[in-house]
């Protein structure tokens, strides 16, 4: 991992990482998980609450990485919190990104082995993305700014095309009635849709490999609009075309509401096998992401050069990654990321802005 003055991105690359690390595997069951907790067809609300909540989280913490503009959270964590509890805080930041690596693989290897390469066994589907990935993440921020460039509009241009295709099977009907059982529900489901937003706390780890610091306003708001935009428009096809009750029943719901069309005369007349070829690059995307912040960390913890610990997260990841016995397991594991991430970084970036604050006034006042 290259960490010299040239390993910068621009503001545009930047809106890449989050956009791209909030995406994820997630999307592939997001109308099912939000809908279970919210059983109405409000789903898209939540979303849409959600978004505005995280986007208010994510500007709060573009302040608090303006006012530390050459260092990442590992390093001026320890500037506000002191070196012993500034490194505990950091260690537990890289075991969180050490485990999302972790579920992204499997979930990886689990829809890769379920509808494209059936009867393979898991740990060969897992192997060859570890280590492509980590010969990625030795090239540095730039090498994966440059891969999510490539990546993203693939996604978002195939993927919008074949919900735009199933729009033949949508009926306005399942969408009704709209707050038919008030906004309680909607509350309650806030948490859920929120999880899918997990990610966006990525700039208090690249906001110092930007190149424009100063003009850096947009980058928060676009990075969390567009996932926000792409979930609530998934939302509302999956369920109007499918209806509350079988979004419920399904495992991969999305991947349900492709293989109920066809579109007879075009190159593909079915589309699941594309969408799952194009969301696994989407998945090896959040890895990459995840692995190279967990590496980052340690580099910079103890000051040591990348490539030992990036060799020893590879077989550590694996390790975790195997845990789930089974896909109930690994959704399992999903939520308990997914709620550790929420209460840690919704509050976290919070607590340290303040206590910026307040060393500022008082270094003022001396």
């Amino acid at each position: 991992m290259t960490s010299s003055p040239l390993d910068r991105i621009t503001s545009y690359q930047a809106v890449m990482f989050i956009t791209n690390f909030i995406f994820g595997a997630g999307i592939l069951t997001l109308p099912r998980t939000t809908t279970e907790k919210i059983k109405t067809p409000d789903s898209w609300i939540a979303i849409i609450v959600s978004g505005l909540i995280i986007t208010l989280l994510a500007v709060i913490i573009l302040k608090l990485c303006q006012r530390y503009p050459n260092e990442t959270f590992y390093q001026f964590n320890q500037k506000l919190l002191g070196k012993w509890v500034g490194s505990l805080l950091s260690l537990t930041v890289i075991s969180y990104y050490i485990a999302l690596s972790a579920y992204e693989v499997r979930t990886m290897a689990e829809t890769t082995r379920l509808f494209l390469l059936q009867g393979t066994p898991t740990w060969a589907i897992m192997m060859p993305f570890l280590w492509i990935g980590l010969y990625l993440v030795q090239g540095g921020v730039n090498a994966i700014a440059r891969l999510l460039e490539i990546i993203f509009p693939i996604t978002v241009i195939f993927f919008l095309l074949v919900m735009f295709l199933g729009m033949k099977i949508f009926e306005v009907d399942n969408l009704r009635p709209v707050l038919g059982s008030g906004v309680k529900p909607v509350l309650k489901g806030l948490t859920t849709s929120s999880l899918s937003f997990a990610g966006f706390e990525i700039l208090l780890f690249i906001f110092m490999f930007m190149k424009e610091k100063n003009k850096v306003t947009k980058v928060p708001l676009l990075g969390v609009a567009i996932p926000f935009i792409y979930y609530s428009f998934t939302v509302v096809i999956v369920i109007g075309s499918l209806s509350v009750d079988a979004v419920v029943s399904q495992t991969w719901p999305v991947l349900t509401f492709v293989r109920s069309f066809e579109i007879t005369g075009l190159l593909f007349e079915r589309f699941d096998s594309l969408i799952l070829v194009i969301w696994i690059m989407q998945i090896f995307a959040t890895y990459v992401i995840a692995l190279f912040i967990a590496t980052l960390g340690l580099k910079q913890i103890f000051s040591k050069s990348t490539h030992a610990f990036i060799y020893s997260l590879i077989p550590l990841i694996y390790l975790v990654s195997m845990i789930p016995k089974n896909i109930n397991e690994v959704f399992k594991m999903a939520d308990i990321i997914g709620n550790f991430s929420l209460c840690l970084f919704s509050i976290m970036p919070l607590i340290l802005f303040i206590i910026s604050k307040v060393k500022e006034r008082k270094y003022e006042k001396m």
